[in-house]
């Protein structure tokens, strides 16, 4: 009996066209990835990310729909951990139902968190809320507070909150709102080495001018978005590609 022909092989599959670009970009910056403060922090360079993101994004603003600072306060606590899409979604009605920090703080916390249940975590935010009312209704007249000292004694409203409030609806900068996009990009482009959000800050605060705070946030996150996700970053749509080093990129043009 004749003898069955071995089966051919099977020819190896080829790496994909992103592979390949993967590793020729991590290969191309991997020397180039280590920290270097006067490269890195260099008043030039600063100035020529702050003009890229301002080009991409030149109408950045706070994805939260809100008509006032109460409005924006409540949203922003309400983001936490959870979709500026779903958050948009729910606060019409919650604002329908109580519309000022007064109305708000006469609300059972069961009917505060029926209206945020699809928010997530929402027993722990509808007593921020309610907090929040009752501590600006009793102690501020009804009136957000306009600096960080008095804004951060609002139940809620921790740092990120109050910059985000003070920002976007009274235009006071007197910080920079760190997010995790804004945490992820800041340390991909070498802007700081810290890992914590409130050392980000105070980094950050060193380097972009205070004129350019608010917009800076805004920005980035919006990069952080569109472009320079967590996983598998856009780096060939980037316009800032040309100067960032980081070890992650998925494309390198040098």
């Amino acid at each position: 009996m004749q003898a069955k022909k071995a089966a051919p092989k099977k020819a190896a599959k080829s790496s994909s066209l992103s592979a390949t670009l993967t590793k020729a970009a991590k290969s191309a910056v991997k020397s180039k990835d280590k920290f270097d403060r006067k490269r890195d922090l260099a008043p030039e360079r600063i100035a020529e990310i702050l003009q890229g993101l301002a080009a991409a994004y030149p109408n950045a603003e706070c994805a939260l729909h809100h008509r006032n600072a109460w409005e924006l306060l409540v949203a922003t606590i309400l983001s936490a951990q959870c979709t500026d899409v779903r958050v948009n979604m729910v606060t019409p009605e919650l604002f329908r139902q109580f519309p000022t920090p007064k109305a708000m703080s006469e609300a059972s916390l069961p009917a505060i968190e029926e209206i945020i249940r699809s928010t997530g975590f929402y027993r722990n935010k509808a007593k921020s809320i309610s907090g929040a009312a009752k501590k600006i209704t009793n102690e501020f007249g009804g009136k957000v507070p306009r600096t960080l000292a008095e804004l951060t004694t609002v139940p809620g409203a921790a740092r990120k909150t109050a910059n985000v409030v003070l920002g976007v609806a009274y235009g006071l900068a007197e910080g920079i709102v760190v997010d995790t996009h804004v945490l992820r990009i800041s340390r991909r482009l070498h802007l700081t080495q810290a890992t914590e959000p409130k050392q980000v800050e105070q980094d950050l605060m060193k380097i972009i001018p205070k004129d350019h705070w608010i917009a800076f946030s805004h920005e980035i996150i919006h990069h952080g978005r569109q472009i320079c996700i967590a996983r598998k970053p856009k780096c060939a749509d980037c316009t800032l590609e040309t100067i960032c080093t980081s070890s992650d990129k998925t494309w390198s043009s040098h």
